[in-house]
């Protein structure tokens, strides 16, 4: 499985750069790929997002510099920015895994997983997606699957500026609270430390091999 940081990056770019590796993994032209980036502040509405769930006019948020996009991935609304490890796997779900649902929870194991290893006890929800803590969600998981290959995936707060949260209603949930590993620790965490961790729980939970990849050698 191919793995590529992305760095810091829009929105929009990645997503275009999502479309391409998904229709290469659609026709076999590469193996399973997952993407790291940390994206400038953006706020993203699912395709089952309703649109009062976002709390502020269109003009305010480009006032506070904050992108917004209507997309394809499952879920309501939720917001990305610095501090923030996004993960998008582009994977081919019918490899061991026969099905959406197995796929997300193989996702949440991850996180849960690599929370741990940060002295943190991630937990699922009943009937809900993501991770969430004692204190508040943690993880948002929202993905797209097209002729049986995922695109979109998991953010996980790391050090995010969570008061940009108080400007949607987080995934359609009224009454959530959100929150990081920051706020959890009382410290700034490594978030290449974090992309380590899920990197070996991605490994050892799919059951893959994962090397480190340049995009250039992919698209």
């Amino acid at each position: 499985m191919n793995v590529i940081d992305l760095g810091q990056k829009d929105y929009k770019e990645v997503w275009d750069i999502q479309k391409i590796i998904h229709q290469k993994r659609v026709e076999k032209e590469i193996t399973d790929t997952l993407l790291f980036v940390e994206h400038n502040p953006v706020i993203t509405m699912g395709k089952s997002g309703k649109q009062n769930n976002l709390l502020i006019p269109f003009k305010l948020l480009e006032k506070k510099g904050i992108a917004y996009y209507q997309i394809e991935r499952g879920g309501d609304v939720t917001y990305h920015g610095p501090g923030q490890v996004v993960g998008y796997p582009i994977v081919n779900i019918k490899d061991g895994l026969i099905g959406i649902r197995p796929f997300i929870e193989k996702l949440e194991d991850v996180i849960i997983a690599t929370l741990a290893e940060f002295d943190i006890k991630g937990k699922r929800k009943e009937k809900m997606i993501g991770v969430w803590t004692e204190t508040g969600k943690i993880c948002s998981i929202g993905v797209a699957v097209k002729r049986w290959v995922s695109f979109h995936g998991f953010a996980l707060n790391v050090n995010t500026e969570l008061k940009h949260f108080d400007l949607i209603v987080p995934c359609g949930l009224k009454d959530v609270t959100m929150t990081s590993m920051q706020k959890i620790l009382s410290k700034e965490i490594s978030l290449d430390r974090v992309k380590e961790s899920i990197i070996k729980n991605f490994g050892v939970l799919f059951k893959k091999t994962l090397e480190e990849q340049c995009l250039k050698e992919i698209i």
